[in-house]
Parts: C-alpha cells; structure tokens; sequence
C-alpha cells in the first residue's frame, strides 16, 4: 500500500503542479483528464494488493448499468476507513472518479492531504450551530467551498460522493443521536442539497450504495491484517430528486425540503435492507 502511494502520489502532484502555474480553462480540459488517469491507476494498485493480500468474497450488485462518462451524485452509508476502499475497488473505472467531502484537518495528513488536494477534493469546517451563533461570518462558507468545487467538477464527468451521516456509525453515536434506525446515524441532506444546487442539471443519476460487513464492522488495521473474509455491497440507480418551488417558497428552500424528505425516505429503506441481510447472514 506504502510503495503505491510513494509511486503515484508524486506524479499527482507534478501535474498539479502543472495545472497551478497555468489555471486556464484550455489547459484544466487537458489536465483534469490526466490526473483522473493518475488516480485510477493509483486506485487499481490498491486493488493489486488487496488481491494479493486478503481472500476477501466480494457480494457485489448494481454496477452494471454504471458510465465513466456520466455524472454521479453517490451516497452511502459509513463504518470504517475501509468504505472508501471498497467503494475506490466496486467503482473504479466504471464511473468517474469518486470526489469525497472531506474534514478540513485532513488536509495535514501526511502525502494523502496532499493528494486529496491535488485531485480537488472539498474541505469542509465543520461548525457546531452554537459556535456559528457567536461567529455568524462563519455561516455559509462550506456552501460557498462546495459551490465553487462542483463548478470545476462540471468541467469533466465527475462522481459526487457523500457519506450522508456525516461521521462514522458507532453504537455510542446512535445512542447519543437518538437515531431512530436500527444500523444508521441519522442522514444530513445538507452536502445532497448543495451539491444539487449547484450542478443538479449534470448529475444523470444518484447511486445509492449500502455497504454492508456481515461478520462484524472491521478497522482498518484489521482489514490490513487481513482479518475481513466478506464485504457485501448493493448499488441502485435512482432518479436525481427534483423539487419545484411554492409561489412562497424560495427555491433553495423547496429543494431542501425535498432532499431532507428523500434522504429520510432513503434511510428507512436502507436500514430495512440491512436489516433484512444482517439477519440472514
């Protein structure tokens, strides 16, 4: 995993590089592409090593309808670092290269906040309400950080990922959010929302992925000592939500309503299909 990372990361980031010292839109046309073809490389050496090194069974459904040039919103339940590598394995080359939402601390992660970067992943602050009480100049700037991301992605075919509960699902979470689901947090349709916002009109589908670890959610330190025997992954392609204004509605405000309503919608139906896996396994 080190040696794959030491490889292609540099190269990353001498295109980057590249990319900032010319910002023009001829230049990203070229570049975006390449860079795109860095990572998918980088992403299938994970893929060599993980088939070298685990003896995983791999139950996965839904990516047969899938593009690599079409534009995804994808949203997915979360447990572990291990997510991304299964959602990284399950998509790569089939659709575009997935952009997370990540925290903003992540930046300072040693050669990986380095290439988070590179490939323009968004950096999002979180805010608690009450600290944007008392610092309302602070409001709105991970809705201008996602805006002006998906302005680029709009460029180049590009899939949206978002983790919906926002953090990773932990027993001590769910009783501390009193979630009303058995196996999820409760789901944010603020990321959904903007991300719609602002480039709702690519987007020509949303998948929506449950991941699922039947004999128990792993570490990454365990997925590495190869401790992880089944990964069960289900995708659905669904229509993109569209909302339609109230003559006393704002739109931002109609499309909020609807995306909080779908992701609520959205969530029973995940939770239930959990349910109904985990018991049979």
């Amino acid at each position: 995993m080190l040696l794959n990372i030491l490889f292609w990361v540099p190269i990353l980031l001498v295109v980057s590089v590249i990319k900032l010292l010319l910002p023009f839109k001829r230049v990203r046309l070229w570049i975006d592409p390449l860079l795109l073809r860095v990572a998918e490389a980088w992403i299938a050496g994970n893929s060599g090593w993980m088939r070298l090194t685990q003896k995983l069974d791999w139950d996965v459904t839904g990516v047969g309808e899938v593009s690599p040039r079409q534009w995804y919103l994808v949203v997915c339940n979360h447990q572990s670092w291990v997510d991304i590598l299964v959602l990284q394995h399950v998509f790569n080359r089939r659709i575009p290269l997935l952009k997370f939402f990540l925290k903003k601390e992540l930046i300072w992660v040693p050669i990986m906040g380095l290439a988070w970067w590179a490939l323009e992943f968004p950096f999002m602050r979180r805010r608690s309400e009450a600290y944007l009480q008392q610092h309302p100049e602070e409001r709105g700037k991970d809705a201008a950080t996602t805006r002006a991301a998906c302005e680029k992605y709009a460029l180049v075919p590009t899939s949206v990922m978002n983790f919906l509960e926002g953090t990773r699902f932990t027993p001590a979470k769910q009783q501390r959010q009193q979630s009303s689901y058995r196996h999820l947090l409760k789901p944010k349709a603020g990321g959904v929302t903007l991300a719609l916002d602002a480039m709702g009109e690519k987007f020509g589908a949303v998948l929506d992925v449950t991941i699922i670890y039947p004999e128990g959610t792993p570490t990454f330190m365990h997925f590495l000592q190869g401790k992880v025997n089944r990964v069960v992954v289900r995708v659905r392609t669904l229509p993109v939500p569209q909302a339609s204004a109230q003559p006393s509605q704002a739109p931002e405000q109609a499309l909020r309503e609807v995306c909080q309503h779908w992701v609520n919608q959205l969530w029973a139906e995940k939770d239930a299909f959990i349910d109904t896996v985990t018991k049979v396994t």
